[in-house]
């Protein structure tokens, strides 16, 4: 959530920034409200007074046996129109607080200036001297149901489009991606691993802001206020929530594996094949909790941490920082990976590593208490994945894809597959 002080001091440059993000993003309908809520609060405050004033007349009157009948009567009519005044309040309070929410993050200062992905900018690619081309091989579907470890058309029987059934060496290939990414972040990049509960409520999905925004998008439960998590992103950045942290704690650096669930509501008809767009996948995150000061060099960091995932499966990739049209609702600077697929002669993204500043942490009250100071401000909070597990299986497919129509498992899975080196195709399919 933006900071409204900052609003109401600069409004011509919080207007420009949000305009930079394209879309309908401007401070009108704040500004509007905002009067009517000043007129709202100045008008109950008058009448507050006044009835006070009234309180303190009547007894000193009473006291010197003076007839106080005209006030009583004042007193009968101000009181309905107080009452009513304080609830006028109270709704256009909560008004400007949903404008505020609607309102997506300002961009940082040094984030490029574009409408959409046509504006992102490449920062850095590897290996060095890569050369992208065209398609050259297969699509991870064809080379997963040729081996028999992906299983698309039961995954549709049994629940519906953009599932999927893993199998045999394709359910032990998630499960060591999975492993060697939490071991690398967990063992040399210093993260604390958490496996958190895969359903959140209002106040945590608004917190990480998905809520308003986004409610299409989440899968609700019918019966309780509970939604599936769309990212790992939102229980673990909610640990801070309504909490003061000592500086000296900071930063908290935490990674987590989760089942993740969207339900792709502005995706229909994109990517309806395969395993890129998925309404569940697993995901291995990464999120920071920091000092306002340290929140830009953390990251670089954990975008490094990101990037050595894929430089361990030796798989070709880019980082590209994110024009202010392209990035996420929350974030104010993105990094995003995106790894080479061969098959589909393009690069896709496989990993987005974000820092919000203090916008989430507005939202969640999440601040840090200063060790020499004893000052309490907001903390920074930013996320990234490390990586996206299913994107990884179909980069892995793609990039290692052999000749005779078998798959190299990269060096860094071999002792998370028990020294298998090769996935081929299943004679037997039980």
């Amino acid at each position: 959530m933006l900071d409204v002080k900052q609003i109401r001091e600069r409004p011509v440059w919080v207007e420009e920034r949000l305009q930079s993000r394209g879309g309908r993003h401007d401070l009108a309908a704040f500004h509007a409200l905002e009067a009517q809520q000043r007129e709202l609060r100045t008008r109950t405050e008058g009448l507050q007074a006044r009835r006070n004033e009234i309180a303190r007349l009547v007894g000193r009157m009473k006291s010197q046996g003076e007839d106080v009948s005209a006030l009583l009567a004042e007193m009968g009519v101000l009181g309905p129109q107080l009452k009513e005044s304080e609830a006028a309040l109270r709704l256009k309070e909560e008004e400007v607080q949903q404008e505020l929410a609607r309102l997506p993050n300002l961009p940082a200062g040094d984030v490029p200036v574009g409408a959409d992905e046509g504006g992102n900018v490449v920062v850095r690619s590897w290996p060095a001297g890569f050369v992208a081309g065209g398609a050259t091989g297969e699509n991870h579907w064809d080379i997963g149901e040729r081996l028999g470890i992906l299983d698309f058309a039961l995954a549709a029987e049994t629940v519906g489009a953009r599932f999927t059934f893993f199998r045999g060496d394709g359910a032990r290939l998630v499960r060591a991606l999975t492993s060697f990414m939490l071991d690398l972040h967990t063992r040399e990049h210093g993260y604390e691993e958490i496996l958190p509960p895969f359903l959140a409520n209002r106040e945590s999905l608004f917190g990480t802001g998905q809520l308003p925004k986004f409610e299409e998008d989440l899968f609700c439960l019918r019966d309780d206020p509970y939604y599936l998590i769309p990212t790992a992103e939102v229980p673990l950045t909610n640990l801070v929530r309504g909490q003061i942290v000592d500086e000296a704690r900071l930063p908290l650096k935490w990674t987590a594996w989760t089942a993740c669930f969207r339900r792709e509501a502005g995706a229909a008809g994109r990517d309806t094949r395969g395993l890129i767009r998925q309404h569940q996948f697993d995901k291995v995150e990464l999120v920071w909790i920091t000092r306002p000061e340290e929140s830009m060099e953390a990251l670089e960091s954990l975008t490094r941490h990101a990037e050595e995932v894929l430089k361990r499966l030796e798989l070709p990739y880019r980082t590209v920082v994110l024009c202010t049209g392209d990035m996420g609702f929350a974030s104010a600077k993105t990094y995003d990976l995106e790894v080479w697929l061969p098959g589909a002669g393009r690069y896709r993204e496989i990993s987005s590593c974000s820092n919000t500043l203090d916008f989430q942490a507005r939202r969640m009250k999440a601040r840090l208490r200063r060790t020499v100071t004893k000052s309490v401000e907001l903390v920074h909070t930013l996320n990234g994945s490390g990586i996206a597990v299913g994107r990884a299986l179909v980069a892995v497919l793609e990039n290692f894809r052999q000749p005779d129509g078998s798959v190299v498992i990269p060096d860094a899975l071999r002792p998370y597959m028990g020294g298998q080196e090769f996935i081929r195709i299943r004679e037997e399919k039980p």
